[in-house]
């Protein structure tokens, strides 16, 4: 009875089914999985493309003059003459170049200091104010950020006219009046001054706006709990606002640093870096010395110099957002 039953296949209980064996390895989940990943990459491989041929040729071609002695003469006969790292040597051996690249990263860092600041408070009124008032706000927000640099550039020259500007005629009413016939673009200082007036104007726009839009994710328990607390305004902050915005702000400097080292239209527009080059910028700089005095290979030398030192300003930024990312 046990040997017959040995070698019995047991059959499963009546109603009951059976199961179902392990499907095989599917090759195409695979490929397929792969594919999704590499979607988002597909797509924006046109876009990537389209930059690299918009920016990847024009500074390989300046790289490639900066080393050539290109003036009017080898332009007009179409001939190269080659120089090596002579541009370079003279660049980074003369004084002039130096002070201009010293002057850019201090009007570099005043300016996005105010632009933070000011751009910060200005959020935090728009997070604060009414509907109609924050409307009203952000119109004249956008309008001011919208204007095209060139006429805000225009602007900023009658505001602060020596003879018909506005800002001079304010300042007499109010009893200055010695600056009623005050000349703003014949020093270093003061055209510097409404330089950076006019770059902060233009820049605390997109500061504002950006951070009214993070400070709308902040649940409004958390402000809440801290007055309960009796946090001041400085306080709440510090401690609530600013550690869960801190990516944005550490984002948006880097962005402000590369878009005030790179100003050029609103410094040249104004006054050509005048008086006499002291407000001269290294954008500017590089264009007078190229286009202005027709040296163009050491206008091309100034320029990738002027990246390279961008470069090395942004390698703290470079550093705190990839460890960023690695915390991720």
């Amino acid at each position: 009875m046990g040997a017959q039953s040995t070698g019995t296949r047991t059959r499963p209980p009546s109603g009951s089914t059976p199961p179902t064996p392990p499907p095989p390895a599917d090759r195409g989940r695979t490929a397929g999985g792969l594919a999704a990943r590499g979607a988002p990459y597909l797509l924006i491989l046109p876009a990537l493309l389209a930059t690299a041929a918009l920016l990847a040729y024009p500074l390989l071609r300046n790289l490639l003059i900066s080393f050539q002695n290109l003036n009017a003469f080898q332009l007009i006969q179409h001939t190269t003459e080659w120089t090596g790292f002579g541009n370079y040597t003279d660049q980074l051996t003369s004084s002039a170049f130096w002070h201009t690249a010293f002057r850019s990263v201090l009007f570099t860092a005043a300016n996005v200091a105010l632009i933070m600041a000011g751009g910060t408070l200005v959020g935090l009124l728009l997070n604060r104010l009414g509907k109609r008032m924050r409307l009203l706000l952000s119109l004249g927000l956008i309008l001011a950020w919208a204007m095209p640099f060139v006429a805000g550039t225009t602007v900023y020259q009658w505001l602060f006219d020596s003879q018909y500007g506005v800002v001079n005629w304010g300042l007499a009413k109010l009893g200055w009046h010695a600056m009623a016939g005050y000349n703003w673009f014949g020093g270093q200082f003061s055209t510097f001054s409404v330089i950076t007036v006019m770059i902060v104007w233009q820049s605390v726009p997109f500061v504002a706006l950006n951070l009214y839009a993070g400070l709308t994710t902040i649940s409004a328990e958390l402000f809440e709990a801290a007055r309960m607390d009796g946090a001041t305004a400085w306080r709440t902050f510090r401690s609530v606002t600013f550690p869960i915005l801190r990516p944005f702000f550490l984002s948006t400097t880097f962005l402000e640093i590369i878009w005030v080292f790179k100003a050029f239209t609103q410094v040249y527009a104004l006054n050509a870096g005048g008086p006499a080059g002291s407000t001269e910028t290294l954008p500017v700089y590089a264009f007078i010395e190229g286009v202005g005095n027709q040296h163009y290979g050491v206008g091309a030398a100034i320029s990738t110099l002027t990246i390279l030192i961008l470069l090395a300003l942004m390698s703290y930024y470079f550093r705190i957002i990839l460890k960023q990312e690695d915390d991720l």
